[in-house]
């Protein structure tokens, strides 16, 4: 029978303070792991609504309309085959009757079981209405099954009730203290961990009194925030931090990165913000080391001014409300003090010797065992620069290169990796780079040198900006050149989901580089140069090569998608990159070609032509080697026509390719759609007589040749 009642449901696991970096995922995944199994269990709607609930102490979840019982349902059950399951007087056999006991069902019919199947393979089934779950164990279902999907990196052991007869080991990511199960206003018998269902939480620490009664599952919210100081919505408290950083920041900057504010929101439950300050003569230190302390060390928020200077005041988010922060503030000023002492100590201390006076230092740092020290390594990138520098010369399109980029460039891969043994990038290695071009300028070094001692780092993530000088842009590319060629060679290409080495990300960034700044360098020539450098190691240079470009391609799938705002198709990019174009830098101009060429109602007629030349060209085992069509040969007025408006449009073709105008090459394409229809109507290509065969492939292998200067226009057809 079915309870047609419906109430809200609230479950709530109170903990010891909670790792804050992954709060945010615990409670997301606590609450949608229980309304999934709810919805499984049908005790709720899929499109019924509910709340996460996520603080420093405490995963909860609020679900509207769930039923007090879930309805019947129509279960089909495959028992067992009929020579098991029937004797020979046609009664049930005690292994079906096992069977049916295990399901319920000892009293059913036999006469009724379904019979399936022809011979041997026929078997019984079984029919029946089975009743769907009350609330309470459907809930301890739910909550069984969240507990087993939270995304623990690191559980704890511990025990309740220690020493008692009751005694019970527990694991989990905090110790959890209590459990609140409510169906409306009545407690569900549920249990975890140890801990037996009740209605008593507990407000904030300090600004509560203690233990809040919850009357009314949903009542939860707004019992916790008017009386017990918390507010338990993960995404309301971060919206309040916000407000209130942006309020107290008035008229400056408030630097407030989501990850450090997620995590800032971790840690209270009752967020306040208050302002603080530290001496001017911190300010001295390059801002970004007194950034990166007050964020990462302290959890506090930088201040700029409109010009984006550090000021030295900050501001904090502190779980204690009071109309008397003097202790409060004061406190987290006596704690920053040291810090950026430290870090203006580390700065002054690191300028005592220049950049260019730590290059030996590096042959004591180890890059890789099988690829010699970071000295080394730096030698290659050198390398690997100075002649793609030399390359970025000799392109017509680039107006603005200093011709002084092969000295510059130069001398920038010998000291950008030189910061790696001061005291500030020991202290802080997010700095690295960073520091470098502050000690570069400070040593004297030219801008472009400086700069690309932290530009060659970029692009360092997904979206991030690129190098703004070609010194930065070519160090750049070196440098991830060479650690992507490096790593391949000795064998630890990422396999799987696990890339130690970033490679994935060192890929999407040399595709970055040269397709956002137009450089029409040809990855395979690339490649080879980066390779050349590796001198002792014994390798198949044509399989590393071929296994990074396929490499490079798989980023590129994804890269291309949705490039300058176009969404593309799979099709489309396929149709490009399976002609494992060279110049990555072109990839946009004809991947817009090729989507601009789809849109035609041509198109689909000769992407199949395309692909129907293909099918027999591959067939063909002798094609012929000459490109000239013997004009006498030519008697049906198809191929007359074909050959004829071939030959009209390969000089507009020729020079439209030359000047990289990919969509007016296409456009030329698409001309040729009737022609190349009447062909394959009114022509047989294969005709008994050889030499009217091989001038009619001659024809078709040409048009082949043109049609996929671009793209293999065959991944186009339907």
């Amino acid at each position: 029978m079915t309870s047609s009642k419906q109430n809200s449901l609230l479950i709530e696991l109170l903990t010891e303070e909670l790792p804050p970096k992954s709060l945010k995922l615990l409670g997301q995944n606590f609450s949608q792991a229980i309304f999934a199994k709810l919805v499984e269990l049908d005790l709720v709607k899929a499109d019924s609504q509910y709340n996460s609930y996520a603080t420093p102490r405490r995963l909860a979840v609020l679900i509207s309309d769930v039923r007090e019982v879930a309805p019947d349902f129509q279960m089909r059950e495959k028992l067992l085959p009929v020579s098991i399951a029937i004797d020979a007087n046609g009664q049930a056999t005690p292994p079906l009757m096992k069977k049916l006991n295990s399901l319920g069902q000892g009293n059913f019919p036999i006469a009724d079981l379904e019979k399936s199947g022809i011979g041997k393979n026929e078997s019984l089934f079984i029919n029946f209405s089975k009743p769907g779950k009350n609330i309470a164990d459907g809930a301890q279902i739910a909550l069984d099954f969240s507990l087993t999907q939270l995304p623990i990196a690191k559980v704890m052991s511990y025990q309740l009730n220690f020493g008692t007869d009751s005694e019970v080991d527990v694991s989990f990511v905090r110790p959890a203290h209590r459990l609140v199960a409510l169906y409306g206003a009545d407690i569900l018998p549920i249990k975890a961990m140890g801990l037996f269902a009740g209605r008593i939480t507990l407000g904030h620490r300090f600004l509560s009194s203690g233990d809040l009664n919850i009357s009314n599952a949903s009542d939860y919210e707004l019992q916790l925030e008017t009386t017990g100081y918390v507010i338990p919505n993960f995404s309301k408290r971060l919206e309040l931090i916000q407000n209130q950083l942006n309020s107290a920041a008035n008229s400056r900057q408030v630097l407030m990165p989501q990850a450090l504010l997620e995590e800032v929101n971790s840690l209270v439950e009752w967020p306040q913000v208050y302002q603080c300050s530290f001496e001017k003569e911190f300010l001295e230190v390059p801002q970004e080391c007194l950034i990166l302390t007050m964020q990462t060390n302290q959890k506090y928020f930088a201040l700029t001014n409109h010009e984006g200077k550090l000021i030295n005041q900050f501001l904090i988010v502190s779980n204690i409300e009071t109309t008397r922060p003097d202790a409060i503030i004061s406190g987290n000023e006596r704690v920053i003090r040291p810090r950026l002492a430290d870090a203006k100590f580390f700065y002054t201390q690191d300028k005592k010797r220049t950049l260019a006076s730590r290059v030996k230092d590096l042959e004591q740092v180890t890059y890789h065992n099988k690829l010699g020290s970071q000295y080394l390594r730096c030698q290659r990138v050198k390398e690997i620069a100075s002649h793609i520098a030399n390359m970025v010369l000799e392109l017509p399109n680039l107006k603005s290169v200093s011709p002084h980029l092969v000295e510059y460039t130069s001398r920038a891969a010998t000291l950008a990796k030189t910061d790696l043994l001061t005291d500030m990038v020991s202290e802080f290695p997010e700095l690295q780079g960073t520091m470098g071009t502050y000690y570069a300028y400070h040593d004297g070094e030219v801008a472009e040198v400086a700069e690309a001692c932290s530009e060659h780092y970029m692009p360092r993530f997904a979206g991030d900006d690129l190098p703004k000088t070609y010194t930065g842009t070519v160090l750049a590319l070196a440098d991830k050149l060479e650690t992507h060629v490096g790593i391949w060679s000795i064998g630890l290409h990422p396999t799987g989901e696990k890339d130690p080495f970033a490679l994935r990300r060192h890929a999407l960034g040399i595709c970055r580089l040269l397709i956002e700044k137009n450089l029409s360098l040809s990855i395979i020539e690339l490649l080879q140069v980066t390779l050349s450098r590796f001198t002792t190691l014994e390798i198949d240079s044509q399989s590393i090569i071929s296994g990074i470009q396929q490499f490079i391609y798989d980023r590129l799938k994804t890269y291309l998608k949705d490039f300058g705002g176009n969404t593309y198709s799979t099709n489309e990019i396929d149709a490009i990159l399976s002609l494992e174009p060279y110049l990555l830098c072109d990839l946009p101009g004809k991947l817009h070609a090729v989507h601009q060429f789809s849109l035609l109602p041509e198109s689909a007629d000769l992407a199949n032509a395309n692909k129907r030349i293909g099918n027999i060209l591959k067939k063909i085992s002798d094609l012929p080697t000459t490109q000239e069509v013997n004009l006498n040969l030519l008697i049906i007025p198809a191929e007359i026509n074909l050959f004829k408006g071939i030959e009209k449009i390969s000089p507009e073709m020729t020079i439209a390719f030359t000047e990289k105008k990919f969509e007016d090459y296409l456009s030329l394409i698409a001309t040729l759609h009737l022609p190349v229809n009447d062909f394959f109507d009114e022509v047989m290509v294969m005709d008994p007589n050889i030499d009217l065969r091989n001038n009619r492939i001659t024809i078709l292998k040409n048009l082949f040749t043109q049609m996929n200067q671009i793209a293999d226009l065959s991944k186009l057809a339907q």
